[in-house]
């Protein structure tokens, strides 16, 4: 028999890697600015200005500071 909760999980999307610039870090908590504008806040280690990684509220790492670009399909 299958694992029921296993299924029902891989039905649910993976969380996205967004990507922000750092607007301000309080004791190990980064405000983050996404392209959009919208505003969130992640745990990690991550300076003032910086464009870093995100995913499920945590900072993953520095992102590469490229032009936003969108592209509607």
């Amino acid at each position: 028999m299958a694992n029921l909760l296993k299924e029902f999980q891989s039905l649910l999307p993976d969380s996205p890697l967004l990507v922000g610039d750092v607007l301000s870090v309080t004791s190990n908590i980064a405000t983050l600015e996404l392209p959009d504008g919208a505003q969130i806040t992640a745990r990690g280690s991550a300076t003032v200005g910086q464009r870093v990684f995100v995913r499920n509220g945590m900072v993953e790492g520095l992102a590469p500071s490229l032009t936003y670009v969108e592209v509607d399909v």
